[in-house]
């Protein structure tokens, strides 16, 4: 029966052509009806070409069965292309001057079309290509271009969140060596990049590529260690990669295979034996809603697989055919015009009525086979794709969906669903990947460790001698294997390896020179997992940008920073003002303010009936005054006959006592603070001094001396432990040794530990994020790593012990990172505001009293008057 139906179909394809010897400009006339030409260029030995061929002549049938009254009938003329963009180009030459078409339908493939597009441009006919997917080429770089398909761009975006979802940190992209694979790789890797995820190796392979070729570089990617391959590839070449693949034994538990829809949407033509092999392979191609249309389509036909690209082609031809009937009377026309008036290019007529027929069709919009046909800037958007897991035996099982707004999802949005956390978890929990391996258990990690039996070469330094706590190492002299390690850094990262979920092997290399001494600096220890001579380096290292460049690093697992650490003055100060220093300018000029007002008070209290406050003025201002020197230590010999003055002094011997109390213990702290004083207080006096400083030899802080610092090299001296820094830091510059150093934190703390009665810091902490382990960049394991360091620094107890299993001897002093002045232990008088405040408002009101009391107001005020 399907058979009948598409001789049934194929007959009414050619009967449409009409009649060819009537054909002048692309139109004809078969009765009241006019035949438009459309020309037609595929590859009948393609999977793709055989099925739009079919779906073609499916097309045009059902539009004029449904629209019999429209005026015009599309009329084909197929040529074959072979996958050769000289034939295709030549098929459309012959199509546009011998055929005289309107349109050309095709070519297939993404490299004829190239030419072909050029070819339409020129003769300003629409060329609508159904399968030409590649985005090295679009519509808005060739007006008269048009793609009824998806751009391969827009699956980008699907892929990119599927290899986020499973946390994949490198992919290895094999495709095809054509225009379809080289146009889309460049944009599929940089969106990989954007998600920290490394392309690790591109692998072309060449449709004229032989098994033994395929096999070998089949064999070159199992050898490295990840496991995430994403393949772009057409069918014909795929088929022959997913064959060899299961015979290399590629096709095992542990590997991740990603189709596109190059491969995804033609399983069907492709055969069993190779899908077979491709069990356990995740795809992603186009969702075709399951509409009524679809449905009947598929009834009516016998079709009980379909295929996009087969709807593609059906959409297609329904708006070129809706398209042309809205622009059939300028092709009227311009048959009637008379040959010579046609413009020609390069032997090409240009079309009269092309651009009209362009304008109509990207205007052209209703509910296809596939879904929304809508056209825009010239081609085709999927918004929605499906994700399928191939099963062997059991074929294709849609496991999710994926669209813009809602990302991957396992319902398809029909029924109203939405997207949610849950939903992901349970779309990966469908998966079967290769070798029958269920996702339940645990996603692939994508990667492998060993490889061959191959161990993580990981490489130590040879740490500075008064630092062993950090790390310590013993090596065969002769292999440079590390025989024996401990230390702080070295019990984190054995910690950290216990904690993932999978073994890596490893073995330790001291980075030491025939001679047993340091190789070269931290920096060149690193350089060296680029040149690939380690895998990893474990030990104090710091992470700072520059290093970033070539390494990647794992999570701090201890804190870092530079201090400058510099010698304290031991003389006690020679400064004969120091007495005057516990109180700043404003509270001494407070208290002489106060002390005056104290006196003025008693003498307004006391004048009028204190017998020995009379006598001359200065006698009398002389004895009121004194109250105030003298009361704070009851030394006056004078009485005061007034209860207001008694008050008023004693409030002013409360403020006195306050004041002399905190004068006392300012001094005090002043002076053994004056005594504590850094040599240098910050760099820029060491600098003007032109003074010598020291670091760690072989450490980074070297480079921040001279880059950021503005040290000169010839000003810097290098040392290996504490004792060399207390040594250098004794003398000073001017005896050969140095005035500060300046090194990390960890070390300084270690080095004040022991000398901290000496030295001190000053000046601020030069950040940096800290010290990690130290991977090539893009390492997978670098996640895996960083949360099972996180997880082991987190453990505060355990933190403690090691700390105080390495570094036995810890500071009882207080280490800071600044040395307060003197200024900062001077007390003002916002101190002593409370207090002011209240004595004066005690002696104002004292004073309204006795003024209103003895009638003072009242005779100031008759005067006045």
């Amino acid at each position: 029966m399907a058979n009948l139906c598409m001789f049934i179909v194929l007959l009414l394809g050619i009967t449409s052509y009409g009649s060819s010897a009537a054909f002048e400009n692309g139109t004809s006339s078969v009765g009241s009806k006019k035949v438009v030409r459309v020309g037609v260029i595929l590859d009948p030995d393609s999977g793709v070409g055989k099925m739009a061929q079919n779906y073609i002549y499916m097309a045009h049938s059902d539009f004029y069965a449904t629209y019999p009254n429209y005026q015009t009938r599309l009329s084909f003329s197929v040529k074959t292309s072979g996958r050769d963009a000289v034939v295709a180009a030549s098929a459309a030459l012959d199509l546009m001057k011998n055929d005289g078409v309107q349109a050309i339908i095709g070519p297939e493939w993404s490299t004829e079309a190239k030419f072909v597009i050029n070819l339409g441009k020129k003769a300003q006919i629409p060329i609508i290509s159904i399968s030409a997917s590649s985005p090295s080429f679009s519509p808005s770089q060739s007006p008269f271009f048009i793609r009824t398909c998806q751009d391969d761009n827009s699956q980008i975006k699907p892929l990119v969140s599927i290899v986020q979802q499973f946390r994949w940190r490198q992919v290895i992209v094999i495709y095809e060596d054509t225009e379809f694979g080289n146009g889309f790789i460049p944009y599929l890797t940089d969106s990989l990049q954007k998600i920290d995820t490394r392309v690790l190796y591109r692998s072309v392979i060449s449709p004229s590529s032989t098994q033994l070729n395929i096999s070998k570089e089949l064999a070159k990617i199992k050898a490295m260690e990840t496991r995430v391959l994403l393949v772009h590839m057409t069918a014909s070449v795929g088929s022959k990669v997913f064959s060899i693949a299961k015979q290399e034994g590629m096709m095992s538990e542990g590997y991740v295979w990603i189709i596109t829809d190059g491969l995804s949407t033609l399983l069907d033509p492709i055969e069993k034996n190779v899908t077979d092999s491709m069990h356990g392979v995740l795809g992603l191609r186009p969702y075709v809603p399951n509409t009524k249309q679809l449905k009947e389509f598929k009834t009516r036909f016998n079709v009980s697989e379909i295929n996009i690209y087969g709807l593609w082609a059906y959409d297609t031809i329904w708006a070129l055919a809706k398209a042309v009937e809205s622009v059939s009377h300028l092709d009227l026309n311009a048959s009637a015009q008379s040959r010579h008036r046609n413009r020609e290019v390069f032997g090409l007529r240009v079309s009269e009525s092309g651009p009209q027929l362009l304008e109509k069709l990207l205007s052209t919009r209703f509910k296809g086979l596939s879904g929304e046909f809508h056209l825009i800037r010239g081609q085709l958007e999927v918004e929605k794709f499906e994700i399928i897991n191939l099963r062997e035996k059991k074929g294709e099982e849609v496991i999710g969906y994926w669209t813009a707004k809602k990302g991957i999802n396992i319902d398809s949005g029909e029924n109203g669903k939405a997207a949610n956390s849950s939903s992901i978890d349970e779309l990966k929990e469908r998966v079967i990947w290769p070798g029958n391996y269920h996702a339940k258990v645990a996603p692939p990690n994508g990667w492998v460790i060993p490889v061959s039996g191959k161990k993580l070469r990981i490489g130590v330094p040879l740490t500075a001698a008064g630092f062993k706590g950090f790390l310590d190492i013993k090596w065969d002299n002769k292999t440079l294997k590390v025989t024996n390690i401990t230390g702080f850094c070295y019990e984190i990262f054995a910690a950290a390896l216990e904690k993932l979920p999978f073994d890596v092997p490893h073995e330790f290399f001291a980075y030491v020179n025939d001679s047993g001494q340091s190789n070269g600096t931290y920096d060149d220890l690193l350089y060296q997992i680029k040149l690939q001579k380690y895998d990893a380096v474990v030990a104090d290292t710091t992470i700072v940008a520059n290093r970033t460049t070539f390494v990647d690093f794992t999570l701090p697992y201890s804190e870092s920073g530079v201090w400058m650490v510099v010698k304290v003055k031991d003389e006690k100060t020679k400064d004969i003002w120091i007495f005057l220093k516990p109180l700043r300018w404003d509270l001494w000029l407070t208290l002489a303010i106060a002390f005056f007002s104290t006196g003025f008070i008693v003498w307004i209290l006391e004048h009028r009936t204190n017998t020995d406050l009379k006598g001359p003025r200065h006698k009398q201002i002389g004895k009121v005054f004194l109250f105030s020197f003298l009361t704070p230590v009851f030394a006056h010999g004078d009485r005061v006959e007034s209860n207001w003055s008694r008050f008023v002094l004693t409030i002013w011997v409360f403020v006195a006592f306050i004041v002399t109390q905190s004068y006392t213990a300012s001094l005090a702290s002043m002076l053994t603070v004056q005594s504590l004083q850094p040599s240098f207080v910050d760099v820029n006096e060491l600098r003007m001094n032109d003074c010598y400083v020291g670091y760690l030899e072989n450490s980074y802080v070297r480079e921040l001396l001279i880059g950021q610092l503005n040290f000169k090299e010839s000003r810097l001296r290098h040392y290996a432990s504490p004792e060399e820094y207390h040594h250098a830091l004794s003398k000073g510059s001017k005896n050969g040794g140095v005035d500060a150093v300046f090194d990390e934190i960890p070390y300084l703390k270690l080095f004040l530990a022991k000398y901290c009665s000496r030295y001190t810091t000053v000046g601020p902490t030069y950040k940096s994020d800290g010290w990690g382990f130290a991977f090539p960049v893009g390492s997978p394991l670098v996640p895996y790593m960083s949360r099972a360091t996180l997880n082991e620094t987190e453990d505060h107890t355990k933190m403690q012990k090691l700390e105080l299993k390495y570094f036995s001897y810890r500071s009882k002093c207080q280490v800071s990172s600044s040395t307060s002045s003197a200024d900062s232990h001077s007390l003002n008088a916002l101190s002593f505001a409370g207090l002011f405040i209240i004595m004066g408002l005690t002696f104002f009101l004292l004073c309204l009293i006795f003024l209103v009391k003895y009638g003072y107001i009242r005779t100031c005020l008759l005067a006045m008057l």
